[in-house]
């Protein structure tokens, strides 16, 4: 049995330990906090966006730009999104098992995968298992810039263009509250369809919200486009992948960050259940020590009279 100085000892450790949770929830907290405003002050720019180029693809030929061929579909390439580092409860592992689940479903179907990632943990646990991701972007969590989601999208744009795949489908966590991720697999190219598609694991209260909320545009022709319809898609059509890329980016960001704060809170409460426990520990090694010592005292006293008798 443990002596009440390591015990002790122990104590001490946990209670470092709690400080450190606690001010990495606080951090997330803060972190939070600012990306969540920069989500939801974009949801509706991509929203209007989204209805803008459904409203323009009605009204123009499927010729007009590459990204809007639909070749026969042989390669699929997923971009799965996670974060660089961890301490973020189940958040990684939820999307990267979606992932697994969405790569050997498109398998078993006839197939081929191709892989890009954004974030350590997933290109990690891609190439542990022998995907070598075919792109990767590190070092972007807690720093999602615009400036990296045009540099992903042109990636994925100049490799569909060439052939390097015919479909690309996002993988990320949509932030639904604090304590609530929703597992997302999105379609960006071709752009054949302006709809997500809901995941095996959302519900059906989820999938009708969804169903409610698209924000399919239904007036068409209502506008006037300068200097010519075309011309206007030919050049919003780029940037839609882009902001989809970034809105992923920034939903990703914010489902991380609500992650680590629920994980570092629920951290710093079993620190203070496990101190409570060592602590009574400690209390019943001391006071076994002082009945011990009590019990000596006795005998020795009793062992003194019986001498001097």
């Amino acid at each position: 049995m443990a002596t009440l100085r390591d015990l002790r000892k122990r104590i001490k450790a946990i209670r470092n330990t709690q400080k450190i949770t606690k001010a990495m929830k606080m951090v997330a907290a803060a972190k939070l906090r600012k990306v969540q405003d920069r989500m939801l002050n974009f949801r509706p720019y991509a929203k209007r966006v989204k209805e803008i180029i459904a409203d323009l693809s009605m009204a123009v030929e499927r010729d007009i730009h590459p990204i809007l061929v639909v070749r026969p579909r042989k390669t699929i390439e997923l971009l799965v999104i996670t974060s660089d580092k961890g301490l973020c409860g189940a958040f990684n592992a939820n999307i990267l098992r979606f992932a697994s689940k969405q790569v050997s479903e498109l398998k078993r179907q006839g197939f081929e995968v191709s892989i890009s990632t954004v974030g350590k943990k997933a290109f990690d646990y891609f190439m542990r298992r022998g995907l070598k991701p075919r792109a990767s972007w590190i070092g972007l969590s807690g720093k999602v810039s615009y400036e990296s989601a045009k540099d992903i999208a042109k990636d994925l744009i100049d490799a569909y263009i060439n052939e390097s795949f015919d479909e690309v489908r996002i993988v990320f966590n949509e932030f639904k509250s604090l304590i609530s991720q929703r597992l997302v697999c999105f379609k960006v190219l071709p752009l054949e369809s302006l709809e997500e598609e809901a995941c095996p694991e959302a519900t059906e209260r989820e999938v009708i919200q969804r169903e409610e909320e698209k924000g399919i545009s239904q007036f068409a022709g209502a506008f006037i486009y300068e200097p010519s319809v075309e011309a206007v898609f030919e050049r919003l059509l780029p940037r839609y992948v882009e902001i989809q890329i970034f809105r992923a980016l920034l939903e990703s960001s914010a489902s991380e960050e609500a992650a680590r704060m629920s994980a570092m809170e629920n951290a710093t409460k079993n620190c203070e259940d496990l101190v409570q426990r060592v602590t009574l520990i400690a209390n019943k090694v001391r006071q076994e020590g002082i009945t011990k010592e009590l019990m000596d005292i006795v005998g020795g006293v009793e062992a003194l009279r019986k001498s001097a008798g």
